[in-house]
Formats: C-alpha cells, sequence, structure tokens
C-alpha cells in the first residue's frame, strides 16, 4: 500500500497546450449539430477553454485533498482513494466508476457519503469510501497484460476490500462500474452486502409475454435504446479494435475530447455534466495515455465467453431520467432480489458528476435498508 498524489510534470501540461494551439478540425458536417458525432463548433469553442481557461492543477488539488494509493494485485498496479468515515459503524462501499470516466467521477460524492450529518443525513448512515481506478484506466497501469474482464476486475477488487480490513462491504457503480457491481453481485463474497447501481443492463430476450407486462415508461425507455443503438458506435469500436482507435487518441487531445462526447451528448442534449467536469476527465485521459487500455475492458468481456447467468445478491436501482432506464421487467428476469428501485426526474449517465447528493442520499438509503 503505497502512498500516492497526483503530480503531471508541468512538461506534459505544456504539450498539452501545443498541440491544443494547433488543432485541426475535420471539415464540418452539414448542419454542424449532432446529427454526424461532436460538431466543430462545439469542439473549437471547448478546446479554446481547454486552452486558455482550464485549470488543471486546481482539479489534481481537488483528487489530493482524499488520501490516494497503490498497490499490486494479481500482477496488476491498482490504484484507489480510501476515506474511512469518522462514523463509527460506517458501511464499507466501493465506489466503481464508467467510460470514459474515471475516479474522479465520485469527488463530489465522497463527503455526503463519510459525513452525512454535515450534508442533511443520518450519522448511522455514514459510509466509508473507497473509489478505484479500474485496471487499464487512469493511474491503474500500465495494464499488465490481456484477459482483464469485469468478472476479474471484480475478484481483484474484492482483495482490494479485504487486504483494507474490511470483511464486509457494498458496491455502486455506473455504466463500466455497474457491469462490475454486478460481476460482485454473481461472485457473492462473504460478506457481500449487496449492489446499487445506476443501470442493469437487461434487454428484450425475444419472449412475446414479456412485452405484455410493459408500461409506457417501459416502452419509451425502449426507444432511448434505440436511440443509443444509433450513436454508439464507439461499443463496437472499443470491443473490436481498441488499439487501433487508441493510436488516435494517443497522439489527439481533441480526438480524445470528441471520442468523449457521451458526456455532452448522452441523453440527446439533456447531460448536466460541466465544462470543467467534462475536461477534467478527458484531460485524465490525455495526460496518462490510457486511451487503448481503457477501452480494452468492451473487448476483453466481448471475448470472455460468459455465459448468462441470474444475480441473486442484494440489489438497488437508481434510474435518471435522461441516463439508460432500465426496464424492470427484463431485470428481474435477470436479478432475482432487486430490493430497491428510485426513479429521478432530472440527470443523466454521469449522475454522480450532474446530481452527486442524489446519487449519494440513494447509496446511503439502500446500505441502510
Amino acid at each position: 500500500m503505497t502512498p500516492f498524489t497526483v503530480q503531471i510534470p508541468q512538461s506534459d501540461l505544456d504539450d498539452l497546450a501545443d498541440r491544443l494551439s494547433r488543432t485541426r478540425l475535420p471539415r464540418p458536417a452539414p448542419g454542424d449539430d449532432w446529427t454526424y458525432g461532436t460538431p466543430d463548433a462545439w469542439l473549437a469553442a471547448t478546446v479554446a477553454y481547454w486552452r486558455d481557461g482550464f485549470d488543471w492543477r486546481a482539479q489534481e488539488a481537488r483528487m489530493n485533498a482524499h488520501p490516494q494509493y497503490r498497490t499490486e494485485i494479481d500482477g496488476q498496479v491498482l490504484h484507489y482513494l480510501h476515506v474511512p468515515s469518522a462514523e463509527p459503524g460506517a458501511t464499507p462501499v466501493l465506489l466503481l466508476h464508467s467510460w470514459p470516466g474515471s475516479f474522479a467521477e465520485f469527488l463530489d460524492v465522497i463527503g455526503p457519503l463519510t459525513d452525512p450529518v454535515a450534508h442533511g443525513g443520518r450519522a448511522e448512515d455514514a459510509c466509508s469510501v473507497v473509489v478505484p481506478s479500474l485496471p487499464g484506466f487512469g493511474f491503474s497501469t500500465p495494464l499488465a497484460e490481456g484477459g482483464w474482464t469485469t468478472a476479474r476486475i471484480a475478484a481483484t477488487l474484492d482483495t482490494l476490500m479485504r487486504r483494507l480490513g474490511y470483511p464486509s462491504y457494498g458496491a455502486h457503480g455506473s455504466d463500466a462500474g455497474a457491469l462490475v457491481a454486478r460481476e460482485l453481485g454473481l461472485l457473492d463474497p462473504p460478506g457481500f452486502l449487496g449492489l446499487h447501481v445506476l443501470q442493469l443492463f437487461s434487454f428484450p430476450s425475444g419472449d412475446p409475454a414479456e412485452f405484455e407486462r410493459l408500461g409506457p415508461d417501459d416502452h419509451a425507455a425502449l426507444e432511448f435504446m434505440q436511440w443509443f443503438s444509433s450513436v454508439g458506435g464507439y461499443n463496437g469500436m472499443n470491443a473490436s479494435r481498441p488499439q487501433t482507435i487508441g493510436a488516435a487518441l494517443a497522439d489527439s487531445p481533441v480526438g480524445q475530447l470528441a471520442y468523449s462526447e457521451l458526456f455532452a451528448s448522452f441523453g440527446n442534449g439533456t447531460a448536466l455534466v460541466t465544462r470543467d467536469q467534462l475536461l477534467t476527465q478527458v484531460s485524465l485521459y490525455w495526460l496518462t495515455n490510457t486511451a487503448a487500455t481503457s477501452a480494452r475492458i468492451y473487448f476483453e468481456d466481448a471475448r470472455a465467453g460468459a455465459e448468462p447467468r441470474v444475480n441473486h445478491a442484494r440489489t438497488g436501482v437508481a434510474v435518471f431520467a435522461s441516463d439508460f432506464r432500465t426496464v424492470r421487467v427484463f431485470a428481474e428476469r435477470d436479478n432475482s432480489r432487486i430490493e430497491h428501485w428510485s426513479t429521478f426526474d432530472e440527470g443523466g449517465h454521469f449522475a454522480a458528476l450532474e446530481r452527486p447528493a442524489d446519487v449519494a442520499a440513494d447509496i446511503r438509503a439502500f446500505f441502510a435498508g
């Protein structure tokens, strides 16, 4: 367990600024909106702010306000934040980030979880939090070898929690983190308290009886799935050619920005992620050169050959209005113990950035239940 501090060399920041000053955008698509992908006008404005207004050192200080460490498990260097609560009996919780996100997604969630009284909550609902960078992401690099599926990551994180002295704990996740959290449910290690996720990725099986049980909100969720499928080409790219796209992103910060469009475009114009939040995530990928290694989680899972399994661990879901909306009929087929279900009228795929108080309160409610 080696203490770790985020400290990017100034030469790397100078190189980034120089590359941004020499940006070459593609020829604009008709209308220059999101129809064809990330529009030039949005890129130009965001690059100008990234170059002249964004303060990486301020974001670095926010990260370093919490204790960070690195350790080696299963041959892989693992970076994580560990923030124990001062409240006695606090529930240990893993916070698992998305792609193209990072551990920094949770910086505004840590305080409300570890010190709920200071944020309008109850002392007995406090959580001690561990926030890892998933293998291949950020400072959990270099990626030691292939085979880092979500199932292997889950087993590694269980080892981490035991190493930190937690015989019992729960997990929260979104996107890739939700998949890892569900794998922990499938693993169901001794003392596992359950998983709280923003998405359960359950889809129609083809059984007509399933559709007979769907309501209007469920059909709206299916329409959103269809929309996302039509714009989510990076799913296929990451799952098939991560090193190919990685070469482009490793050499172009603007390419990394454009490829991270989910922060701005998920929900078709409803995202609440701020420009500083977006650029913190994109800068972290750029400065750690982890575009290719982070994408491999898609590649490895696509080739894992895992058979579908029902998750029997205690499960909670928080559904945000502008996110992938889990369809409960499908989710209950694949997860037998959904004991908590919340819906929120505002917020999207990166709710920990957009609505951190709501996310923290729902995590506390689930693990206190």
